[in-house]
């Protein structure tokens, strides 16, 4: 399972929350995590908001080794990160949820 820890939820999000494409995704990301940490054992320990999140986490993973290679521009797209948001989306309609799910 791909996972990113709270610090590094939290690193991503001040590092392209205002990023035009990311920022979205980011602050979903976050937004998804303090969910968790609030209804649950923690983002830690339940898998399932993880899991919903994979798609979205690895988008965000891809930009950081695009910063780190020196690769100019995003390289990712709007429509990668809505389509990284419907099992996010998904997640949020089976659990209840009352996190806000932010689009680009």
């Amino acid at each position: 399972m791909y996972f990113m820890n709270e610090i590094e939820v939290e690193s991503v999000y001040n590092k392209y929350c205002d990023h035009d494409i990311l920022g979205p995704a980011v602050t979903t990301l976050a937004n998804l995590m303090e969910w968790a940490n609030d209804n649950s054992d923690g983002w830690a320990y339940w898998p399932k908001p993880a899991r919903a999140a994979k798609n979205l986490m690895m988008l965000v993973e891809r930009q950081i080794i695009n910063d780190r290679q020196g690769v100019t521009g995003s390289g990712i797209h709007a429509a990668e990160v809505r389509r990284a948001l419907a099992p996010i989306k998904a997640f949020r309609t089976r659990q209840a949820a009352d996190f806000k799910v932010v689009s680009p």
